[in-house]
């Protein structure tokens, strides 16, 4: 099977990038051949499909007029519709299965892929459909669904995105864009989506992703059991984007009163505000960005994996990876987080955004001898292994795609 593979970015940033590459890896040691179609950037990642990615302009560091000049392409680019269209017709793909597409591709590739009658599937890793801004929050970091109405200029008027009205109001013509005009649920075939919160929550908006959708796990490869390390007594690990959104204030605060050792990687907004404050508390370290076997040996030594989330997180890979090597994890009771944790038995929940709960969920994980932290750390690794295996991925992705292609044969 010809598979291209789409997603604004091609290189290692996030959790949604690593299962579009993982994805694509997997699906050609089984045998397929894979396409791909991104954006150019400076860490892109080296392939053959190269010549077909487009270059966009950074909004974040470009002056005014170049943000300006680059709205329109925000909102729908017709590079991505060209190059893409180019793709298509020299290599001819079975399938489309696109990740991660607003804004720096835009709704211009569904309309392309639909022109050369190509299936459509799509992971929906966040809520960019439902939310402009895409966490449902707002400029205070508070949770909100005032979009739920399809109401998208709030997103402008409360400047959601980043607190700039320039990038909100880019948010929400885009969304509008795809209300009105290139609405994925016109042109998609089949939405996966990794949490059942997240799916319920596209049809709590729209009941029409009910009948053209599934649930399906990310997944991750797994380390032999001789590989892993017993860490009983070690440091807790966050590792991930240093944002705002992802509850590292109310961390700190948890890590200062329980006096955990605690290691911090990953790089974002917020880096230099808690790189700053680990300089002032000698139980705190942060790291920077760590990849490979780096990270895998920072997870792999440490007691338990926190993931403190403050939005609707949705199948975190952070949870995941520490679950293939047997570390706990310790996650607020938010989006998808709860259907992968089992309270004091993979790990621990706490309310989202509460640091007294948190703290007294690390007090628990304190609290465990070594044969119960064992016992708990061999449940998270058994969970992985039922849930988030190569193999179940791969036989449910490829079920998925038949079932597209022979309703549309």
């Amino acid at each position: 099977m010809r598979i291209l593979l789409i997603n604004r970015s091609h290189s290692i940033i996030g959790g949604a990038e690593r299962v579009y590459l993982n994805t694509g890896t997997l699906l050609q040691e089984m045998g397929h051949e894979v396409q791909y179609f991104s954006v150019v950037e400076k860490d892109t990642l080296p392939t053959t499909y190269l010549k077909y990615f487009i270059k966009t302009t950074n909004k974040r560091e470009a002056d005014f007029f170049t943000k300006l000049k680059g709205a329109k392409d925000y909102v729908y680019n017709q590079k991505a519709y060209l190059s893409l269209s180019k793709l298509i017709e020299e290599c001819k793909p079975d399938i489309a299965h696109i990740h991660l597409f607003c804004g720096g591709l835009s709704s211009s590739i569904l309309k392309a892929l639909k022109k050369y009658n190509v299936p459509i599937v799509h992971t929906v890793h966040d809520y960019r459909l439902l939310c402009p801004a895409n966490v449902f929050l707002n400029s205070n970091n508070q949770i909100c669904e005032k979009c739920i109405n399809k109401s998208y200029f709030q997103c402008s008027l409360k400047t959601c995105v980043d607190g700039n009205f320039f990038f909100s109001t880019m948010a929400s013509l885009e969304t509008y864009l795809r209300k009105y005009i290139i609405n994925p649920i016109d042109y998609v075939d089949h939405f996966i989506f990794v949490s059942r919160f997240s799916q319920m929550k596209h049809i709590e908006f729209d009941h029409r992703f009910k009948d053209r959708s599934s649930h399906l796990f990310n997944f991750t490869e797994f380390p032999a059991a001789n590989e892993l390390e017993k860490s009983y007594n070690s440091y807790y690990l966050y590792f991930g984007r240093l944002s705002k959104e992802k509850g590292l204030k109310t961390l700190l605060y948890a890590a200062e009163r329980t006096g955990i050792n605690l290691i911090i990687v990953g790089t974002g907004p917020l880096y230099d505000e808690i790189n700053d404050y680990s300089k002032t508390h000698t139980n705190i370290q942060v790291l920077g960005h760590q990849l490979g076997e780096n990270l895998k040996m920072l997870i792999n030594r440490a007691s338990y994996i926190v993931v403190p989330s403050e939005w609707y997180e949705n199948n975190p890979m952070t949870v995941i990876e520490a679950f293939a090597l047997g570390k706990p994890v310790i996650g607020a009771r938010i989006g998808g987080i709860p259907e992968i944790i089992s309270d004091n038995e993979t790990g621990f929940l706490f309310e989202s955004r509460n640091s007294d709960d948190l703290i007294s969920s690390i007090q628990k994980a304190k609290d465990l001898n070594i044969n119960e932290y064992n016992q708990m750390s061999a449940k998270a690794r058994l969970f992985a292994e039922n849930k988030f295996s190569t193999d179940t991925h791969y036989q449910r992705l490829i079920q998925i795609y038949n079932q597209v292609l022979e309703k549309l044969n």
